[in-house]
């Protein structure tokens, strides 16, 4: 028999095109890493089913495409999520000073209140960084978001940086106890990381 699903979670991945959202889609949900990954046309969509804290959650993680000409989709992609990734490339600083145009898209959008923010620095496994981790941390910070820098290629920190986002939502049960009834196991304390990345996040 199969294990009972406590909650279904909405999951958004936003961001400029080109810093590797569905590559780090594609490298949660089946593990792999393509070189030849095309632009997203449109929206992409994958499911995937986790275990966090003793409970069975189930995701459905949207990604969309960075182009301007797809903003038509923008409403009804950001209705009922309850966890976003705000992804950048740290080898191109216009994806990073972008980011302020995305959070504004978010808070105009959004449909829950304390959505789960995580925000992402990608391609870390390339030279010539021309965003460091310590801006990084700091627009987090003033932006109350989690913090990651990750790699789809090499797959650091990109479990984490999922596996956090699904964490703080079962830990804030006014986010998705009206969809989903049943009863969830939380942790004594609240506020540490998994363990698999506990050398990777820093929560704030």
């Amino acid at each position: 028999m199969d294990e009972e699903v406590v909650a279904t979670l909405k999951m958004l991945l936003i961001g400029e095109s080109g810093v590797g959202k569905s590559s780090l889609l594609l490298r949660f949900t089946d593990g792999t890493f393509d070189t030849e990954i095309g632009s997203t046309i449109g929206v992409d969509f994958k499911v995937k089913a986790m275990k966090i804290e003793a409970n069975n959650v189930k995701l459905a993680i949207w990604d969309t495409a960075g182009q301007e000409r797809f903003r038509t989709l923008t409403p009804s992609y950001y209705r009922g999520a309850q966890g976003v990734i705000l992804v950048y490339d740290v080898t191109r600083r216009e994806t990073f000073v972008r980011l302020e145009n995305w959070l504004n898209e978010l808070d105009t959008y959004s449909t829950k209140h304390g959505v789960v923010k995580m925000l992402v620095g990608n391609k870390i496994d390339k030279q010539n960084h021309e965003v460091d981790r310590n801006e990084g941390l700091r627009f987090a910070r003033k932006h109350s978001m989690l913090f990651i820098e990750a790699s789809a290629k090499t797959c650091d920190g990109v479990e984490c940086a999922f596996e956090e986002v699904v964490e703080k939502i079962i830990q804030t049960p006014g986010l998705w106890q009206a969809e989903n009834v049943k009863g969830v196991i939380l942790s004594d304390d609240a506020s540490s990381p998994g363990g698999a990345c506990s050398g990777y996040c820093s929560l704030l």
